[in-house]
């Protein structure tokens, strides 16, 4: 099967990014693609509260959601959305979520998934996060029944590797981590990290990523945000076979089932678990 890794450098407005985003897809689509993957905040990269209130949706109403559904059916692809930024409804709690979705040739929403861990984070003095503040985190790990069985997952679960191994021993033969790193720990962490969970779980890992400095339109007194881009496709053995370089565009890569069987024969580790006592269990 041929992927298509879509790298996208999106702005604070989700009209202006659906066009673009579109485009993409059908490139990739027509350039062999049979399976399409966005990146991580596909509709919107926005950090005001204000704006993300009166511009957001819920899934139902969602412009991008219900466009890029109607392309997978016209293309006749299957297509992840790596993630939007949505409203939920929920009573109570008026945070968003961050949600991937995986969508069929015929259109349907075959699986979703919340982004499970948030970024909370002080990368510097001058730099820090706390998506938790605008988001609220899903409570569900999915393997989704696509083209292969797909471990769904985004962005800062990439530091959780426990994640990945469960979605691994639970089927999934394919991992997706939909990205908008930042520069700092992209440029540190991204591919290492990546490949760390490919080697450790003997799955493909798709990663399509945002890129660039994101344009602020609606916003645009806010401070502008840079993302590390390299969109990445690792194999089974940890070797990257694509990589979408800082710019907009489209990495294609084949994916191979053998791919999967090969590097579990070799180091069958997903079946060598082992009970153990904890290191805070009283020893005494």
């Amino acid at each position: 099967m041929r992927a298509g890794l879509v790298q996208l450098c999106v702005s604070d407005d989700p009209e202006r990014n659906l066009p673009e985003t579109r485009a993409l897809v059908r490139e990739a689509a027509e350039t062999g693609a049979q399976w399409v993957l966005t990146p991580e905040a596909t509709n919107i990269l926005n950090a005001d509260r204000a704006t993300q209130d009166r511009v957001l949706r819920t899934e139902d109403a969602d412009p991008t959601l219900a466009a890029l559904q109607g392309d997978a059916r016209t293309l006749g692809i299957w297509l992840l959305i790596g993630s939007l930024s949505l409203k939920t409804g929920e009573v109570g709690d008026d945070r968003f979520a961050n949600r991937s979705f995986l969508i069929a040739p015929d259109g349907g929403i075959r699986a979703r998934y919340d982004k499970l861990h948030m970024f909370d984070v002080r990368v510097s003095d001058r730099e820090s996060y706390c998506e938790s503040a605008a988001f609220r985190p899903g409570d569900r790990a999915v393997v989704g029944m696509g083209p292969w069985p797909i471990g769904m997952t985004v962005c800062y679960d990439l530091r959780f590797p426990h994640l990945y191994r469960d979605l691994a021993q639970a089927g999934a033969q394919v991992l997706t981590v939909p990205a908008a790193f930042n520069d700092t720990t992209g440029a540190a962490h991204w591919e290492v990290l990546l490949r760390a969970r490919a080697i450790e779980t003997g799955c493909y890992v798709l990663a399509p990523a945002q890129c660039g400095t994101h344009a602020n339109v609606l916003c645009p007194d806010r401070k502008v945000r840079r993302s590390h881009g390299h969109s990445l496709a690792v194999d089974p053995w940890g070797t990257v076979i694509g990589d979408g370089g800082e710019e907009r565009g489209v990495t294609l890569v084949d994916l191979d089932p053998a791919g999967v069987v090969g590097a579990r024969s070799r180091i069958p580790s997903l079946t060598h678990d082992r009970a153990y006592r904890g290191p805070r269990d009283d020893h005494a």
